[in-house]
């Protein structure tokens, strides 16, 4: 096994075992082998829609690792797909948002796939206006301390939500409800993280075209919080730099913005041709430093993945999607009458 170096023996990350090592790689591999197959089902004409978060699976695990997995609250914004399995979203969950069959679990079949929500797992419900989630994901931190200042939670029980993350893309930062929701977490020194995967374009339009400044992190001092870029491609530096974050917010120093450098190595959504907006140079680039193999050259180095246990969690996870597809395929479409249940009036 490669030893490690002194500056990694100092990052939180070194104090990961093997085992929780392979299962940070087993959910980035087991999100993509599912995120593929419901391209392939979308080309095929047996769904109406997919949105991918291809090429951000290292910051959405690495998040997820580091938080109060099902316990502290989080609200993902639609390319969130490894973040939300790495919670506690089965591809089985997910496979039937894609087909909107009966026992969806976000929504009972009645929005669009990738719009997550989960009461067990404390996943907040989402709507398609981009950037919504994040003054409601800060209102909720505002609950949480409240609580925890009054004495109707205590403090240090980690069985009771001791932060919100929330996460978007960098186009989304030029929404209002962003700059607000940041505010209040500012002004109220939140236990509150959001991160921005910025994987350099708002659907077509790149990052030059949508902010002034060279790194979003940059916009936090605006706000009076914490502002970090990180790598995104890389698993265990999203994890470091989360590790971080989740302890100023346990300890009440207040909110921090992360924004991951990613790539997304798909177009926009399965609507969107991005040929008209980025060269296939760019693109297959891109596709060299993608961040699954990346981590796999880590974990072979280590002397953590064997070729043969490479080939155990790909079969397996080719197992599941397939028993997933094959489950939402065969279940049937919600009945009639529950278009009439779980609403207002």
């Amino acid at each position: 096994m490669t030893a490690l170096t002194k500056t990694q023996l100092s990052r939180p990350s070194a104090q990961l075992s093997a085992e929780t090592l392979l299962e940070m790689y087993w959910y980035m591999l087991l999100a993509r082998r599912t995120d593929e197959r419901a391209w392939v089902l979308h080309r095929q004409g047996k769904i109406a829609f997919h949105i991918s978060g291809m090429g951000h699976e290292a910051t959405q695990v690495g998040a997820a690792f580091a938080i109060n997995r099902g316990v502290d609250y989080v609200a993902p914004y639609y390319r969130d797909l490894a973040l939300c399995m790495a919670i506690g979203i089965t591809p089985r969950d997910f496979m039937l948002s894609l087909f909107g069959k009966a026992g969806e679990v976000t929504s009972k079949a009645r929005q669009m796939p990738s719009h997550w929500s989960s009461k067990p797992h404390h996943i907040l419900s989402a709507s398609s206006p981009v950037a919504t989630q994040v003054p409601q994901a800060a209102g909720m931190a505002f609950a949480i301390k409240y609580k925890r200042e009054n004495g109707l939670i205590d403090p240090n029980d980690t069985s009771q939500p001791r932060l919100a993350l929330t996460c978007l893309g960098e186009g989304s930062t030029s929404q209002g409800e962003w700059h607000e929701g940041m505010n209040w977490a500012g002004v109220h020194k939140l236990p509150f993280i959001c991160i921005v995967q910025n994987n350099n374009y708002a659907i077509s339009v790149p990052i030059e075209h949508q902010m002034a400044v060279s790194h979003v992190a940059e916009r936090a001092v605006a706000y009076g919080v914490q502002g970090v870029t990180v790598d995104g491609t890389d698993v265990l530096a999203v994890y470091d730099v989360m590790r971080d974050a989740v302890q100023r917010a346990y300890s009440g120093e207040g909110a921090t913005l992360i924004e991951a450098k990613c790539y997304r190595l798909t177009p926009h959504s399965s609507d969107d041709d991005d040929r008209t907006y980025r060269p296939r140079e760019e693109v297959e680039e891109a596709k060299r430093a993608d961040p699954i193999l990346r981590y796999e050259r880590y974990l072979s180095e280590r002397g953590i993945l064997t070729d043969a246990l490479k080939q155990e969690y790909e079969q397996r996870a080719r197992k599941i999607v397939d028993e997933a597809q094959r489950y939402a395929e065969s279940a049937p479409y919600p009945e009639e009458s529950s278009l009439y249940e779980d609403i207002y009036a």
